[in-house]
């Protein structure tokens, strides 16, 4: 059996090939948009690709099962609850997919969406213990798949949860002890709240570790894991819709480099300038209006959460890396990237007349600005859990940075604004949104919380 993940950082997203070399047949569970790194390693092994599943509706990427399919002829499954403008298989409870000695077993494991499946994997066809299980979202390393996302249009959050809590209490700790646990999500997605950094574990252990494991009755479940969820990035909506749909493929080759003259023109006209460059360099100097969502980081679900996917986008990229940016939008479904501009430092130089700085606060600065005659208004852009367990300023207002999009009516107009997160990354992002939006007093915090915590202790006496 050869069996591997393909991990994505940038999402905490995990793809999976299975393939049974002896016969060369292979599925694909839970590809992203852009598949040359699944058909090299097919091509590499002598693998067709037969089918591709996907494990529900993804809210959070946009699946590559579409291209998979016409790049390879496989055939496209979901489970059976699923709906879909393109052909599918419709995969039921406790079918069986052969690729030769390697089999696949469909479990139904309903919850995080009422569609979702897990794929339990036999080694050999003979086997009573399966040698390993793709969770998919229903459960984590650490946590289980949220039941109130958007991506469940038509059954609420109570009545997911109660199919969850059979999904993971019933199922998938009824398998045995030593069946190693692959799930599509690690630490830092937002399809759940505890999720561990490690990419694989097994039944024994989430049965000892994972808070949503142990044993206990459907209302105490439902109320566990509904507290304290963070909230959803606002293209989560969009991705989970644009998978149900026959859509456009990706084209690795569709953005172009584009002269200063046509850069200028399509910002005039209305194009949004997404600014991938640090939050220190954005600082320095940014072209007006341009929102920063830097490059090193969370930059697809940032993104994501702070642009819209109607909006013709162009990209200002650090040197080399214009594609990877745009690649990384295509991956979440931004695909009106009408292009890009090389030599980011050159063409500012150029375009001297519409570049500004963005202004950028010390804690201390910040302390002394708050004291004064017209203080600013702290915006604190940390999620809730964040918050509960650092501290915050007080007085400061809490919009988290999900919902800054849809909550800048909250803000006054004629107030100096302070925004700040834990260390200054999105932060940044946040200040540069609102000056997007008319807000012309912005300024966003260095170093963050942890920097007003440390000023705080500073500004402490000693005492003996």
């Amino acid at each position: 059996m050869f069996l591997t993940q393909y991990y994505l950082d940038c999402l905490s997203q995990a793809s999976y090939m299975i393939a049974d070399e002896r016969t060369g047949r292979a599925v694909v569970v839970d590809p992203r948009r852009d598949v040359s790194e699944y058909l090299a390693d097919a091509r590499a092994h002598g693998f067709s690709v037969v089918g591709v599943i996907n494990t529900h509706f993804h809210a959070d990427f946009v699946a590559g099962h579409l291209e998979m399919a016409d790049r390879t002829g496989a055939w496209i499954g979901y489970g059976r609850r699923a709906e879909t403008e393109y052909p599918i298989r419709k995969l039921a409870d406790g079918e069986r997919i052969s690729l030769g000695d390697v089999t696949l077993e469909i479990m139904e494991t309903p919850g995080h969406t009422p569609e979702s499946i897990s794929v339990v994997v036999y080694e050999r066809v003979e086997d009573t213990v399966p040698y390993g299980v793709l969770t998919g979202d229903a459960l984590f390393i650490g946590d289980v798949g949220r039941p109130d996302l958007l991506a469940s249009v038509g059954v609420t959050a109570e009545e997911l949860g109660a199919m969850l809590h059979d999904s993971v209490q019933n199922k998938l700790m009824g398998l045995p002890d030593e069946v190693r646990v692959f799930p599509a999500h690690g630490a830092g997605s937002a399809c759940g709240k505890n999720l561990s950094t490690n990419k694989q574990s097994t039944i024994g252990e989430q049965r000892a570790t994972n808070y949503a494991c142990v044993p206990m009755g459907r209302e105490e479940f439902v109320a566990l894991v509904a507290a304290g969820q963070p909230a959803a990035p606002g293209y989560f909506a969009y991705d989970a819709e644009l998978n149900r749909k026959d859509r456009v493929r990706y084209d690795s080759a569709a953005p172009l480099p584009l002269t200063r003259e046509r850069f200028t023109e399509l910002r005039a006209a209305g194009a949004v300038v997404v600014d991938a460059r640090t939050p220190q360099e954005f600082a320095a100097g940014h072209l007006r209006g341009a929102v920063n969502v830097p490059a090193d980081g969370r930059f697809a679900e940032q993104a994501g959460t702070v642009l819209d996917p109607s909006d013709e986008l162009l990209v200002m990229a650090p040197q080399n890396r214009e594609e990877e940016v745009v690649t990384r939008l295509a991956r979440i479904g931004f695909d009106r990237v009408a292009g890009y501009l090389r030599n980011p430092e050159d063409a500012l130089e150029d375009l001297s007349a519409e570049v500004l700085p963005a202004s950028r606060l010390a804690a201390a600065e910040l302390r002394d600005a708050l004291t004064a005659e017209n203080p600013p208004v702290v915006v604190d852009v940390r999620t809730c859990g964040e918050r509960e367990a650092a501290g915050f300023i007080d007085g400061a207002l809490h919009i988290p940075l999900s919902e800054l999009p849809r909550r800048t009516e909250e803000l006054p107009a004629d107030r100096p604004l302070v925004l700040h997160c834990a260390g200054g990354h999105r932060s940044s992002i946040a200040a540069s949104v609102l000056r997007h939006r008319g807000f012309t007093d912005v300024s966003d915090v260095l170093g963050g919380y942890a920097a007003w915590a440390l000023s705080a202790q500073a500004a402490t006496p000693a005492t003996f």
